[in-house]
């Protein structure tokens, strides 16, 4: 592959897949410097994967699995940099300044979302998006039955969690 096709093929890809980036993005790094990290991480795994594309796959389910695995394994590294950081993470908000309308209900299932264990993440981040559960566990490497399971959990946990947030009116 040129030069010239490979950059196309990237750009074409970054262009329109750029929110199914961005919300692996949002899930897996909860501050703006760690976003900005971690999908420079994701396109520069998505450059390095578009000579190994087979096409046996949707372009979107390629991109989910490279995208997932490089948060996972970006969210390994960052734990061992964490306590480093922990000091100025409080006044972050001040070096960026958001200047979208947050909605606040959005901004809650990001935040459930970032609370689960990593495999349950990236499922919820799949289920999002409406793949289905054949293509979620070629993706993630588990068994159909094993993703029905972890879906179910999730859903009743994050209706849990709705309800108790309506509740206590934190929502």
């Amino acid at each position: 592959m040129d030069q010239g096709t490979h950059k196309s093929i990237f750009n074409d890809w970054i262009y329109q897949y750029k929110a199914l980036l961005f919300k692996v993005v949002r899930s897996y790094a909860y501050n703006a410097l760690d976003q900005d990290d971690l999908f420079q991480e994701i396109s520069i795994q998505v450059w390095k994967s578009i000579p190994k594309f087979r096409k046996e796959s949707a372009v979107s389910t390629w991109l989910y699995r490279v995208s997932l695995n490089t948060a996972m394994s970006w969210k390994r590294k960052e734990k061992k940099h964490i306590e480093g950081r922990k000091d100025i993470q409080h006044i972050t908000h001040l070096i960026h300044e958001n200047t979208e309308a947050v909605d606040e209900r959005l901004a809650w299932l990001y935040e459930e979302i970032s609370r689960l264990p990593t495999l349950d993440k990236s499922l919820t981040l799949l289920l999002l998006d409406g793949f289905s559960y054949k293509e979620m566990s070629n993706i993630l490497g588990i068994s159909e039955s094993n993703v029905g399971v972890k879906i179910n959990r999730i859903k009743k946990y994050l209706t849990s969690k709705t309800q108790k947030s309506s509740n206590h009116g934190t929502r």
